[in-house]
C-alpha cells in the first residue's frame, strides 16, 4: 500500500510480537521485534527506528523506563504504548513521559495499523519539496503545520505529535475556550475514547515546555470547570 518506515515492536508476549509484526509488514513497514526493554534499548542506542510500539509491563526493563531513556535521545520519536485496560495510572504516566498514543489490550490489528499510519503521515508532512509551507503565528508562537515544528520567540519546542495537535487546536483560536472533549477530538482524531485526564497530562507537558523556553510564558491558560484557552 505504499507504506514505508522502520517500526520496532517491544513486547514480552511472543504472540503479540508475531501478530503485530505480520500486520505491519503486510502494510509495507520494516519491522524489528524485541522481547524486553533491555534488549531493545541496547539496539536503539546504536540506531533508532522511525516509530516504537511499546508494551508497558515487561521484564528486565519496563516500557515506562525505556520510553524515559528514548526521550533522552529523541523528543520526536513516535511511541505507541500497549497497556491493559486496568492500568490507567501507568497509561497516564506513559503519556507524561512522552508517549504519543496508547492502545488497550486486547486491540484490533486494523486499529493499530491505522494509528501507525497516522503518526507516519504526520511526520512525513512537509517532506514533499513542492508542498507550500503552512505556518500559523499566534503571538510569540510559531507553528509549522507541514513539518510539525513549533517555536516560542524563535526557541524551538520539541513536541510529540499529540502535543502539537493540541497546541494547534488552541492557538488557531486565541481567546476561545476549548473543552477537554474538543481537545480529545483534535488531539486524538482516530480515538474518541480518551479520558479528560489524558488531555490534562498533555497540557501539563506543553506548559512545562513553554515555560522552559520562556519563564514568563502564561499563554496557555486553564479555565476552571471548562477547559483551556490560548491567550
Amino acid at each position: 500500500m505504499g507504506a514505508s518506515g522502520k517500526v520496532a515492536v517491544v513486547d514480552d508476549e511472543e504472540s503479540i510480537r508475531q501478530t503485530v509484526g505480520l500486520a505491519l509488514r503486510r502494510e509495507g513497514f520494516e519491522v524489528t521485534t524485541w522481547e524486553d526493554g533491555e534488549a531493545a534499548w541496547e539496539a536503539f542506542r546504536q540506531k533508532l527506528p522511525d516509530l516504537v510500539v511499546l508494551d508497558i509491563l515487561m521484564p528486565r526493563m519496563d516500557g515506562l523506563e525505556l520510553c524515559r531513556r528514548l526521550r533522552g535521545i529523541s523528543q520526536s520519536l513516535p511511541v505507541i504504548f500497549l497497556t491493559s485496560k486496568d492500568e490507567e495510572f501507568d497509561r497516564v504516566l506513559g503519556l507524561e513521559l512522552g508517549g504519543d498514543d496508547y492502545l488497550c489490550k486486547p486491540f484490533s490489528m486494523r486499529e493499530l495499523v491505522a494509528r501507525v499510519r497516522v503518526l507516519f503521515r504526520r511526520r512525513a508532512l512537509g517532506q514533499e519539496p513542492t508542498a507550500p509551507a503552512q505556518v500559523l503565528v499566534a503571538g510569540d508562537l510559531t507553528l509549522d503545520l507541514d513539518r510539525f515544528e513549533a517555536a516560542w520567540k524563535g526557541t524551538p519546542l520539541t513536541l510529540t505529535v499529540t502535543e502539537f495537535r493540541i497546541l494547534h487546536a488552541l492557538a488557531r483560536h486565541p481567546g476561545r475556550v476549548k473543552t477537554r472533549q474538543q481537545l480529545v477530538a483534535e488531539g486524538y482524531p482516530e480515538d474518541t475514547y480518551v479520558s479528560d485526564r489524558t488531555v490534562d497530562t498533555h497540557v501539563k507537558r506543553l506548559r512545562k515546555k513553554l515555560v522552559a523556553a520562556d519563564e514568563a510564558c502564561e499563554a496557555l491558560e486553564t479555565v476552571y470547570g471548562l477547559g483551556y484557552r490560548w491567550r
